[in-house]
């Protein structure tokens, strides 16, 4: 018990968190069919994450004390909401598909963060490239590791909880009252924005207020993670759960339980296999995936061909 409180329940607690905020908000994004837009923004952060950090050393050196957690979060926003906008405006200027746009937009602001991160002394900000694409769920560790299971639900341990965990959860509360309080006006705008603007509902600000909350949960994972799990997490269990369902709060339980199940059978899977925590849990979705597009009841491949097959049958 004790080695797992103290290695294994950090790390699988992080992969938890960082599931179930990415599905929540995620799956707005699979409505909305702007699954492309999470893949954007979860690369398109990296410059304002290697700005943020840069800004914090730069304060240090100076002597002048700043939460590096809030700079960041500030970096991601402007950053996500930018890649938003510069994409609209690219669509409508341009005159292409909204998909050419945010792929034109995401990689020129990927490639900027990538050369930031290569030419800034990554070693003085304390971050690499191995961080940002794969993730470093290993390196979650207590501060100072709980002696039981008790200790970990008591006031004192809030304290020693490793800083992604606390993000996560910060995030994760965030993204619950953000969909708890607007979940209306995030299901009229999503399924149909001119019905949304003649009840008085903005569509544009929920649009970007969306994509801030996409971008908040990106950086907050994006430590533990990686940008690449990310896309997947955000993606994958609201895609299965609109496989499965077509009422939108059924659909977010769903997508929530995709991703508790796939993150700890991914873990457990890594653990046995001694692989990337990070990798697996992208299998385990991968895998999930799978088996909903085989066997969903109405829209699987599987009910389809037996749909299929019944009506060559009775005509």
């Amino acid at each position: 018990m004790s080695g797992f409180l103290t290695q294994d329940f950090p790390v699988l607690m992080a992969g938890l968190l960082a599931s179930l905020a990415c599905a929540l908000i995620g799956s707005f994004l699979v409505l909305r069919r702007m699954s492309l837009m999470g893949d954007a923004i979860s690369h398109a952060v990296l410059p304002g994450i290697v700005g943020a950090f840069l800004l914090h050393w730069w304060l240090d050196q100076r002597g002048i004390d700043a939460n590096l957690s809030l700079i960041i979060f500030g970096g991601a926003v402007v950053i996500g909401v930018l890649t938003a906008g510069l994409s609209e405006l690219v669509h409508r200027l341009g005159r292409v598909e909204p998909g050419a746009s945010m792929g034109v937009v995401f990689t020129v602001l990927f490639a900027i963060g990538v050369i930031m991160l290569q030419q800034t002394g990554g070693d003085q900000i304390h971050m690499d490239a191995d961080c940002v694409l794969y993730g470093l769920m290993e390196s979650v560790l207590w501060i100072n590791p709980p002696t039981s299971l008790g200790a970990i639900f008591s006031a004192a341990s809030w304290e020693y909880f490793p800083r992604q965990i606390t993000m996560l959860l910060v995030v994760l509360a965030f993204d619950a009252a953000f969909v708890i309080v607007l979940f209306k006006e995030l299901r009229i705008t999503s399924f149909d924005p001119d019905l949304a603007a003649a009840q008085g509902v903005n569509p544009s600000l929920m649009h970007y207020l969306l994509m801030t909350f996409v971008a908040m949960t990106t950086v907050a994972a994006f430590e533990a993670v990686g940008s690449i799990l990310v896309v997947a997490m955000l993606i994958v269990p609201g895609m299965v759960a609109h496989l499965l369902t077509d009422r939108l709060s059924v659909m977010l339980g769903l997508s929530a339980a995709v991703a508790v199940i796939a993150s700890i059978s991914g873990y457990t899977a890594s653990a046995a296999l001694n692989v990337n925590a990070a990798g697996m849990i992208g299998v385990a979705l991968g895998v999930v995936l799978a088996l909903a597009a085989l066997f969903s009841p109405r829209h699987g491949v599987i009910s389809r061909l037996r749909q299929r097959r019944f009506k060559e049958v009775t005509t």
